[in-house]
């Protein structure tokens, strides 16, 4: 029987069972992983028939335990545990040809043993509570071990997807024992990250991960999938981190930032929304030049000097191609040139994923051919949106200086739809991004990208964290805080905007208007009321965010 141990860890590998035990350095058991995890493609589940023995191998920078099994889907497959001493990770391999529909790390099908039946095998474990990095509408980032947890990439305001504030934070989850945190991080190689979400599967004292493909990466040889990266660390923070910083080659710097990037912002979209509520009207027919000239002026009367404006939801005539509604921004590109005279750069609203305008051939579609979202990997798209953001962003067009970009929980998924390439899931987020990124660089350097996706991966093609909506129905400032914690580890070289909407009533945007400084850039969404209650802006309420910008500019020298 092989052991491995540390001062953070200790591994067990059971002879007569698929089973590794987890203890602490001190021998306190953790968790007992059953290690042949089902690898399931989309018409046939997998069962593990018969495994060999462990071996072992001592590496320069690790040691390796390896366990050969046999499959009933796949032609060969490998376990494999690499020890250091701080840290440990999981690794499957196999071999075949099939479309993968899902992963269950540490559980799957198993009849290769008389003594221990056949059936669905769970791991173990010892844990005091689970940890979710990913904000929803509970703010609850604890959960029991016995239920379950999801990290994704999708969520709409329905039961069971209320978590799209970020789409996504890093794939970690973390445990508590009795002498500290443990956590569970997803780790993917560039171009591997094929899988739209991180789920935690508990029953009792019993638990799997499983990690959804959906049926859109096709195996043809070898193929070994995401590890599972295991950190022991003090708290669950502290453990997210430790998960970040082992995937280091995501680490992104950026280089000479420009001031701008750090100036307060005014997004028009709750003045939108006051306006709407006045005439029962729907928010995003107020996205008009008038109105937000209006909405400047105001905001210059009380002394308030944004350095970036947002025009917000919708300046377009569509979503998929982003072109300005004449009828309500009749000259554009004249309100930018105006602001530049003024000294603030703009910023245009993007939809992500929405394919309004598009022709059904540019999109994803279901099995029915409806369109349900946008294609990045269809060149004709890409070509497209290329031609979109030039004209958005060169000065011979509209002139703007970057994107805010919303929506991308609206991600396509599902097992049936149909896209033109084969990248998926995090991989396709990403090439969405890429190609905004590239191409708005390509005629503005220093044109600035921001989106609520805190993920490492991403870091690359965005320059700013968006901490996206308040959830009126929980403490404010408590929830952007973590919200605000989690993007600085995730992305530790990114701004973070500390967004502004919605509020449950003035009070609550005063509470929350007062820490912006702390978290990040200050953000307002309101010039002249608050459009869920009414209640205006007041003498005070512009000193308040005179003030707080002014903390916030003097904190970075600008």
């Amino acid at each position: 029987m092989f052991k491995y141990s540390s001062q953070a860890y200790q591994l067990t590998f059971a002879e007569d069972r698929p089973y590794v035990y987890v203890d602490t350095g001190e021998g306190k058991r953790l968790m007992e992983l059953f290690v042949l995890s089902g690898v399931n493609a989309v018409h046939q589940r997998e069962d593990t028939l018969k495994i060999e023995t462990w071996q072992k191998q001592a590496q320069s920078h690790a040691t390796l335990f390896e366990l050969k099994v046999k499959s009933s889907l796949w032609s060969s497959k490998t376990i494999r545990f690499f020890c250091r001493p701080e840290r440990f990770t999981y690794i499957v391999e196999v071999e075949g040809q099939g479309d993968i529909f899902d992963v269950n790390y540490f559980g799957g099908y198993y009849s290769g043993h008389v003594r221990w039946g056949s059936g669905f095998f769970y791991s173990g474990n010892t844990f005091k509570k689970g940890f979710n990095p990913e904000p929803d509408t509970q703010e609850n980032y604890f959960f029991s071990p016995s239920a379950g947890s999801q990290i994704n990439l999708t969520g709409v305001p329905l039961p069971g997807k209320a978590d799209w504030f970020f789409t996504p934070p890093p794939f970690c989850f973390s445990f508590e024992h009795e002498d500290g945190w443990i956590g569970m991080g997803l780790e993917a190689s560039p171009g591997e990250n094929q899988f739209t979400g991180y789920e935690y599967r508990g029953m009792g004292d019993a638990f799997y991960l499983q990690v959804p493909y959906e049926g859109h990466t096709h195996v043809e040889g070898c193929y070994t999938l995401p590890a599972i990266g295991f950190d022991f660390r003090k708290d669950p923070y502290d453990a997210l981190q430790a998960h970040v910083e082992a995937n280091c080659s995501w680490d992104i710097k950026k280089n000479n930032i420009p001031d701008w990037w750090y100036s307060p912002i005014f997004c028009g979209w709750g003045e939108q929304c006051y306006h709407a509520s006045l005439e029962k009207g729907h928010a995003p027919n107020y996205s008009r030049q008038e109105l937000y000239v209006q909405f400047l002026q105001t905001l210059k009367k009380n002394q308030i000097f944004p350095g970036i404006v947002v025009l917000d939801d919708k300046w377009q005539l569509t979503y998929g191609e982003n072109q300005a509604d004449p009828q309500k921004w009749p000259d554009i590109k004249g309100f930018i040139q105006n602001q530049h005279n003024a000294g603030q750069k703009v910023l245009l609203w993007l939809k992500a994923w929405d394919p309004e305008g598009l022709p059904v051939a540019e999109c994803v579609t279901n099995a029915a051919g409806v369109p349900v979202a946008f294609d990045p990997s269809n060149p004709r798209f890409e070509k497209r949106l290329r031609e979109s953001v030039r004209k958005m962003i060169s000065e011979d067009g509209y002139n703007a200086d970057g994107f805010k970009i919303d929506f991308t929980a609206r991600i396509p998924s599902g097992p049936d739809l149909k896209a033109y390439g084969k990248i998926w899931g995090l991989e396709l987020l990403k090439a969405y991004l890429r190609i905004l990124y590239e191409e708005a660089k390509k005629h503005k350097p220093d044109a600035l990208i921001m989106s609520h996706t805190p993920h490492p991966y991403l870091a690359d093609v965005v320059d700013m964290i968006r901490l996206n909506d308040i959830n009126t129905g929980q403490p404010v400032n408590s929830a952007m805080r973590h919200r605000a914690y989690v993007a600085s580890i995730a992305c530790p070289n990114l701004i973070i905007d500390t967004d502004n909407w919605p509020m449950k009533d003035k009070a609550a945007w005063r509470n929350y208007v007062s820490i912006q400084p702390e978290l990040g850039v200050p953000s307002l969404y309101f010039a002249t009321h608050i459009d869920s209650t009414g209640e205006a802006l007041e003498e005070n309420d512009y000193l308040l965010i005179r003030d707080c910008w002014n903390q916030w500019k003097y904190k970075n020298d600008l």
